[in-house]
């Protein structure tokens, strides 16, 4: 019997949440992607199929705050400029979506700093 790649398993563990958490227009989700390298974040609106704000580590204003930092600290960096974006349109609730990725480490730092930085979920 073959074994399940860790990023088949993830897709899996994704379509299972993605199941259940739907983001709203008054209370959008909070999609994560997490690569070796970088790290994304989206505020989405399924209703509408629109991304209403976003921060990712390859940003051009982001990129240069990044240089000299862990990748958790890059993390936590990506959740609070991600929060500022959000706010600046309006929202201040989401749905929080860990992609199919444990609650731990890169993830667990950015949803703290999105927290800490005014978005509830």
């Amino acid at each position: 019997m073959s074994r399940v790649s860790a990023n088949i398993a993830r897709k899996r563990r994704h379509a299972r949440i993605r199941a259940r958490v739907v983001g709203t227009p008054g209370k959008p989700r909070l999609c994560v992607f997490r690569s070796l390298s970088n790290i994304y974040a989206q505020v989405i609106d399924d209703a509408n199929g629109v991304t209403v704000a976003s921060a990712g580590s390859l940003d051009a204003g982001i990129k240069e705050k990044l240089s000299g930092k862990t990748k958790t600290q890059a993390a936590e960096i990506i959740g609070a400029e991600l929060a500022k974006n959000a706010q600046g349109k309006g929202i201040s609730e989401v749905i929080f979506d860990r992609g199919g990725y444990k609650y731990h480490g890169r993830i667990k730092a950015l949803a703290e700093s999105a927290r800490k930085a005014g978005l509830k979920f």
